[in-house]
This record gives structure tokens, C-alpha cells and sequence, in this order.
């Protein structure tokens, strides 16, 4: 019997800049990092590698007038409410610095007591003690200072993030509500910040009579005076650049990961699974934030990362099935069970959460290679495709 199972390794790598082959980086920061460590590649090993360099490989990037540029064509009256935008001065400052450049009046809704994933601007202990209603009640700011007093600071950031998002104009208004067609008594012209929720929230405004709908997803979906895009997914899933850049999401990654595929099965006569990877998808338990900001966890991925693990619950059938027998005989019966299971387990797989291997496997390599200086964008998984009969 092989004594380890899955075993995950971040691959550092050259800095990559504008115009890099990456498929032959990753491929050859792989390759040489097998060569140094003394492994082998085996049959479904995943590679993943983050949006970040596949991104900056392709110089997707924007600048906050070409957004200003796109939020004027698409609401050239220059009045317009944004509902729903995350707290967060990487993901959403340099964006609201472009849209408030490219409107003469904006109303900001925001959800409370948390944005969408998760970032509290006050808890719901002080929504209880002030006797609000978040699903049915309006603040204003002046509302909002009376009920939660003059300093709310994030937990993590200690940021105020009214007075911050506030900070980016005098035009600006902040509104909290977290029902988006309350947008619409402060202007007809909404742009859905919101990620995830985004497709519900921009068809509840239209059948409210929302005059203009779009979401971030709709803006630079498409080149503007130069810029970098993303066709499906807009501004979503962007983060700050510089002081007055953003770097896109990657488009176009299909070709990048199954290059990468292609290049380590032929150096290594073994099957390689690709995948590039953005945020994980699980929840801090201290400040309760859903870390998925961008719009999916895996843009692209080879065709064998498709489905749900199919595993049976061993320690429910070690407490039940197998309770009476010695050691030997679970073991013996284990294997059996494990290589005679159906390909869809449903009762027999109590207790496992059905979730896609892209989110499980995104969510280890973002983990492991994590957004700050540790400098591995490439996470190696070797043996999660393997179980206790392997």
C-alpha cells in the first residue's frame, strides 16, 4: 500500500510579464521543479495555475478613464445608482474611481449588514439592538449613523467603508437596502455590482421598469479606447493594479490550459489535468467572509476535472457494514466496496458534499498558494483522484 495520498506542492516560478508564453512557463516551472524535488508526474495529476499571471500574460488590463469612458456611453444622462458592491479596496476601489468619473450624480446601495460575501459593515447583534428590518428597511447615511453610531470599522481592515466608498466624490450618495429594486426610488438607471446574485438582481429591475440595466459583466466586455476586456465577464473578478489600473479577468484561457495539458503529457507520457484558478470558494469562521469574489473559481479547465466526487463515506460504513469484522475482513471489504461502487452512489455516499471537483480543487490550490509574497502561482496536486483501493 502507497503510506500517502494526496500531496500538494506550489511551484514557484519566473515573474511573468506582459506577453510571456505562460503555458511554456508553467510547463517548464513544473517540469524543473520535478527535476530539483526528485518526483514524478503520474496519470491525473492537476495543474493549476491563477488568473493573476495567465492575466498579466495577456496584459488584460484597464485603466480607471477607459471605465469612466464605458459607464458615460452606457448611461450618458450621468445619473445612475450602484446596488450592491463589495467592500474592498482591491476589488471594487479602482473600479468605483472609474465609475464615479463617468457620471455627474451616484447613488451607492449597499447591502447591510454584510456585502455579498460576507464583509460585515456592522453586525447582526447592532441590527437587532437598533430594531431594523434589513429586509424591508431603507437607511439612509444619516439613518445609518443614528442607528450604528459616526465609526464602523471592518473587522479584518478596520476600514470605515461608507466614508471610503463616500470619499471618491462629492456627487456620491450612500443608501442601504438589500432589496435592489429600492435602487429605482433614487434613480431609473442601475448598474448591478453584485456578483453572484448579479442575473436575479438585473431581471428584478426590469420588471420593476428599470429605464437602464447592466452589471459589471457588461462593462468592458468589449475593447474601449484600447483597453483590455473580458467578453463574459466584464469587470467582474478584477482587482487593483495600480492607483489607477485594474488587471481584468483572463480571457481566453481554454487554449492556455490545454497547452499546458499537452506539453507535460508529452514530456512526461503520463495524463495531465490543467486548470487555471482564481479565489476558493469557503468561508473565514472569525469575519464570516465567503472568499469567492471572482465570478466563478475555475474559468477554464481540461475535460477529466468535469463532475462530482463519487466516494463512498468510509467511516459510515466501517460504523455500520463492516462493525462486526476483524481487521482484515474491513480491509478486504473496504477495497471490494470501493472498486464495485456505482458511478452515481447517491444513499451509499452519506454525508459527502456534492460539490465540482474544479470549486475543490481551485479552493486547494488558492490555499496553497494564497494572494500575497509567497510567489508559487502554480499548485501542483498529485494522488486526489486516488482512494483507499488505489
Amino acid at each position: 500500500m502507497r503510506t500517502v495520498g494526496t500531496v500538494i506542492r506550489g511551484i514557484r516560478a519566473p515573474l511573468v510579464k506582459a506577453g510571456d508564453d505562460i503555458a511554456q512557463i508553467v510547463v517548464d516551472s513544473v517540469l524543473a521543479a520535478a527535476r530539483e524535488e526528485r518526483f514524478a508526474l503520474r496519470d491525473r495529476d492537476v495543474v493549476g495555475v491563477t488568473e493573476a499571471v495567465v492575466a498579466r500574460a495577456q496584459s488584460n488590463y484597464a485603466s480607471c478613464a477607459q471605465i469612466a469612458a464605458d459607464i458615460r456611453g452606457k448611461y450618458p444622462g450621468g445619473t445612475l445608482a450602484l446596488a450592491f458592491p463589495i467592500l474592498s479596496r482591491n476589488r471594487f476601489s479602482n473600479l468605483l474611481k472609474g465609475i464615479a468619473a463617468g457620471c455627474d450624480k451616484l447613488y451607492i446601495m449597499l447591502s447591510y449588514p454584510a456585502d455579498e460575501v460576507g464583509n460585515e459593515l456592522v453586525s447582526w447583534d447592532m441590527i437587532d439592538a437598533a430594531g431594523l428590518n434589513p429586509y424591508t428597511d431603507l437607511l439612509t447615511e444619516a439613518d445609518y449613523r443614528a442607528a450604528f453610531g459616526a465609526d464602523t470599522r471592518h473587522v479584518f481592515t478596520n476600514m470605515d467603508y461608507v466614508e471610503y466608498y463616500k470619499s471618491f466624490g462629492d456627487h456620491i450618495e450612500i443608501i442601504f437596502a438589500n432589496d435592489v429594486r429600492r435602487a429605482l426610488e433614487f434613480s431609473p438607471h442601475v448598474l448591478c455590482c453584485d456578483i453572484h446574485t448579479r442575473f436575479r438582481s438585473k431581471r428584478l429591475l426590469r420588471e420593476a421598469g428599470a429605464e437602464t440595466v447592466y452589471g459589471l459583466d457588461e462593462v468592458l466586455s468589449a475593447p474601449v479606447n484600447g483597453s483590455g476586456y473580458n467578453e463574459k465577464y466584464g469587470l467582474l473578478g478584477s482587482n487593483k493594479a495600480t492607483e489607477d489600473m485594474v488587471k481584468l479577468f483572463p480571457r481566453d484561457c481554454a487554449p492556455v490550459i490545454k497547452e499546458i495539458s499537452r506539453k507535460l503529457c508529452e514530456a512526461s507520457g503520463k495524463r495531465i489535468e490543467a486548470m487555471v484558478y482564481g479565489d476558493g470558494a469557503f468561508k473565514d469562521p472569525v469575519g464570516h467572509i465567503w472568499e469567492l469574489a471572482d465570478p466563478v473559481v475555475s474559468p477554464a479547465y481540461t475535460d477529466g476535472l468535469e463532475g462530482t466526487p463519487n466516494e463512498l463515506k468510509l467511516k459510515y460504513l466501517l460504523d455500520n457494514d463492516l462493525a462486526d469484522k476483524n481487521e482484515g475482513e474491513k480491509r478486504e471489504a473496504l477495497d471490494m466496496a470501493i472498486k464495485a461502487k456505482k458511478s452515481n452512489l447517491e444513499n451509499e455516499a452519506l454525508g459527502t458534499t456534492p460539490r465540482r471537483y474544479t470549486d475543490l480543487l481551485g479552493s486547494l490550490c488558492d490555499l496553497t498558494s494564497g494572494s500575497g509574497d509567497k510567489g508559487t502561482p502554480i499548485i501542483l496536486i498529485q494522488g486526489y483522484f486516488d482512494n483507499y483501493a488505489s
